[in-house]
């Protein structure tokens, strides 16, 4: 079995394993709203450095009551930080999404843009949260590598990187565009919930006959 061929195994392993996990943030907000580019965009700048329950029940909150760019440019600054606390740096937070906003309707009429390169072309937009604002939004093939796809597919080895940057690149010759925007999901739910970042569950995972378990140096 090459690492292709063992990479489509593990992604129909995880399909049938994580029935059942709860789903990440962003497909949270498209089963609570549709796909709202602008709604997924925010909740993926309120996920940085914070975990899916905190920046989802956040954008709840603040959906409630602001769902475009312009009403988030009415809300006051204090209040988007009330709203949205206690997600990780909100304060900074808070202005960036009143800049992302403004920046929103002075540049794209309102809209997300919907190529790479101008979404990060908007200040505080990097690439993971413009690959993940593709691949949900847009059903446009991406690969968004955050801390759980980094350590997983390293631990797995099937990539052997350093840098997520490097990660997105290896796991986009690896697999075949179809699978890209899925196997992000995957990856993220089973790292909140098997392969966690310290003494990851190994007892109870479905991927070890295939696991090398690279880097693992306790587990339960």
């Amino acid at each position: 079995m090459d690492n292709q061929e063992r990479a489509l195994a593990i992604i129909k392993l995880l399909r049938k394993a994580t029935v059942g996990m709860e789903a990440p943030a962003a497909v949270q907000i498209i089963q609570k709203y549709g796909k709202e580019p602008f709604l997924i965009l925010i909740s993926c700048l309120l996920s940085l450095r914070t975990r899916d329950p905190v920046s989802f029940a956040a954008s709840v909150r603040l959906f409630a009551y602001a769902k475009t760019p312009a009403q988030l440019l009415d809300l006051p600054i204090s209040q988007i930080e009330k709203l949205i606390y206690p997600t990780g740096f909100y304060r900074r937070k808070a202005h960036l999404l009143h800049a992302v906003s403004h920046e929103l309707i002075t540049r794209f009429n309102g809209k997300v843009p919907r190529t790479y390169d101008e979404l990060i072309s908007i200040k505080g937009v990097g690439g993971k949260t413009a690959n993940l604002v593709l691949g949900v939004a847009f059903d446009i093939p991406a690969i968004c590598v955050d801390t759980h796809v980094h350590r997983i597919s390293n631990r797995l080895g099937l990539v052997n990187t350093k840098t997520v940057e490097q990660t997105e690149q290896a796991l986009k010759e690896l697999l075949p565009p179809r699978y890209w925007i899925e196997y992000n999901h995957l990856m993220v739910m089973w790292g909140q919930n098997i392969c966690v970042p310290i003494s990851p569950k190994c007892s109870q995972c479905v991927l070890l006959p295939l696991c090398p378990q690279k880097g693992v140096t306790t587990h339960r």
